[in-house]
């Protein structure tokens, strides 16, 4: 029966999530049970387009990322696929009418994770930002408000600043792996070989900017998505504070986590602020 099959690849998309990252999937059981599984039928799809890009070394990465994407098109086409996360995902993307210009986007940039080794202008940089992180954050926003356009309309601002911002610090944080793992660089006319404090500096105050714009909508997201989302927020914002105390030179040899008791105390404080409606 079509519904058990539906059942397996929603559970799928749930445990790669949880596999994947256990600070998202800690966040996003923090959202309403009634659009939490989209959020995973999202993650599931992104996470698995980005495997190709990033992980399978020993593979052709590009027939794979070209298979994919058929397989993508055809799932969205006729509403099923034998690829249990992509099954999930056009599940969602019916459901709530999910643009297919970011699905489209999105694609665009971890096919540009292929070749593109440089991102040499500001132009270039932002573009591959909304397709990687910018649209993630718009099809989130269409399931939190479960395609209400006006809604939708009045937060899209907001959730692709949080999308820019978790981005841009998971490219900080990343840099050892990035630049000298995957030999790619994505912050324009920055050099990585010798980061000075003053480009350390002008990356946070632009991933702070994106935060201060990204907060601003989640005080007003419905209430089944907001505490979610502000769990994620004081997740990143904790990264970001660690990230600040790492001397320029060192950053490309370290890698910031979040012990699992801070995790466990932030989640604590986010839910005191969001029950006392400080949020």
């Amino acid at each position: 029966m079509k519904s058990l099959f539906d059942t397996v690849s929603r559970s799928c998309a749930k445990v790669v999530t949880q596999s994947y990252s256990t600070s998202f999937a800690s966040a996003t059981k923090m959202l309403a049970p009634c659009i939490r599984q989209d959020i995973y039928n999202i993650y599931g799809f992104v996470r698995f387009a980005d495997e190709i890009v990033d992980s399978f070394h020993d593979y052709d990465k590009p027939t794979l990322f070209k298979r994919f994407e058929e397989d993508l098109e055809h799932a969205l086409t006729d509403k099923i696929s034998l690829n249990p996360i992509l099954n999930a995902f056009q599940e969602t993307v019916h459901k709530y009418d999910i643009d297919p210009a970011h699905i489209a986007s999105f694609m665009k940039s971890m096919r540009l994770d292929l070749t593109k080794l440089d991102y040499l202008t500001d132009a270039e940089y932002k573009e591959y930002i909304y397709g990687s992180a910018d649209v993630v954050g718009l099809m989130c926003l269409t399931v939190f408000v479960k395609g209400d356009k006006e809604k939708y309309e009045s937060l899209k601002d907001s959730a692709m600043s949080l999308g820019s911002a978790f981005q841009k610090v998971n490219f900080l944080r990343d840099l050892k792996a990035d630049f000298e793992g995957l030999s790619r660089t994505y912050f324009p006319n920055t050099n990585l070989v010798n980061l000075d404090e003053a480009s350390k500096q002008r990356i946070i105050e632009e991933i702070e900017e994106d935060f201060a714009k990204g907060l601003a909508g989640i005080n007003r997201l419905p209430i089944e998505a907001k505490f979610g989302v502000y769990t994620a927020f004081r997740y990143y914002r904790k990264l970001l504070t660690k990230l600040k105390r790492v001397p320029s030179a060192e950053i490309r040899n370290t890698r910031v986590r979040v012990p699992d008791y801070v995790k466990a105390s932030l989640l604590a404080r986010s839910y005191v602020k969001y029950r006392l409606n400080l949020i």
